[in-house]
C-alpha cells in the first residue's frame, strides 16, 4: 500500500473551508530559509532543491539502495512559513521584497540525518553547491495551530486570515505571532489561480 498523504493526512492537508484548531506533531522536514519576493529566481531554485532533495530519497530504491524502514509513498507537499523584515513589518501595505520564508517538504518518519547526506550527494548535479549546503534536515513541532483551506489566489488570502482570526476570537484563542505557514496542495504552473488550494496555519495558545 502506496501512502497517500492525501488519504492518510487530510486534517493536515486537506482541511475545511471554515476555520478550525488542532494540534500539529513533531514532523520531519528538508528546509531551505530565504528572503525576497517569491517571484523571484531564487525562490524558484530553493523550491526546486527541495523537490530535488525529496525526490532522491522517495527514488532510493530505484537507485540500488533501500533505507531501513522504506515504504512507498507520495512526495509531500511544498510548505512555507513566512515573515516580514523589520522595515516590511512597520509599513502600511504589503511589500512582497520584505518577506522572510523558509521553505520545507515533510520527509518520511523513516528519513534521517545520514539519509539527508545521501541525498544531497545524489542532488549535487541538479542543486548548486551554495543551496545544498544552506539546506537542512529538521525535525519542526508546531503545536496548537488555526487553520482553514483558502480557494483562490495567493493575493486574497486576507479574506480567510479574517475568518480565521474571527475564529479565534470566538474560541478565547490568541494568535502568537506574525508568522504564519502555507501549504500548497496546488501546482500553481498547472492551476488556474482562482482554484488554487492552499492551506493557511498560524500558531495560537
Amino acid at each position: 500500500m502506496k501512502y497517500e498523504w492525501r488519504k492518510k493526512d487530510k486534517e493536515l492537508y486537506l482541511p475545511g473551508a471554515k476555520p478550525s484548531k488542532l494540534v500539529v506533531p513533531p514532523i520531519k522536514y528538508f528546509t531551505l530559509t530565504g528572503k525576497g519576493n517569491p517571484n523571484s529566481e531564487a525562490f524558484k531554485e530553493s523550491v526546486e532543491a527541495l523537490y530535488a532533495l525529496s525526490y532522491a530519497i522517495r527514488m532510493m530504491p530505484k537507485k540500488g539502495t533501500t533505507p531501513e524502514g522504506y515504504f512507498e509513498y507520495t512526495v509531500f507537499p511544498l510548505e512555507g512559513v513566512w515573515d516580514l523584515d523589520e522595515i516590511g513589518r512597520q509599513l502600511d501595505y504589503l511589500d512582497k521584497d520584505r518577506f522572510v520564508y523558509k521553505l520545507m517538504i515533510r520527509q518520511p518518519d523513516f528519513v534521517t540525518e545520514d539519509l539527508f547526506l545521501i541525498a544531497k550527494e545524489l542532488s549535487a548535479k541538479k542543486v548548486s553547491k551554495t543551496l545544498l549546503e544552506s539546506a537542512k534536515f529538521e525535525v519542526i513541532e508546531e503545536g496548537l495551530c488555526v487553520q482553514s483551506l483558502h480557494l483562490g489566489d495567493y493575493d486574497s488570502e486576507p479574506e480567510t486570515f479574517s475568518k480565521m482570526h474571527d475564529f479565534c476570537s470566538a474560541n478565547h484563542l490568541t494568535r502568537i505571532d506574525k508568522r504564519h505557514r502555507e501549504v500548497y496542495i496546488s501546482d500553481p504552473r498547472k492551476t488556474e489561480p482562482a482554484k488554487l488550494k492552499t492551506v493557511l496555519r498560524f500558531k495560537v495558545k
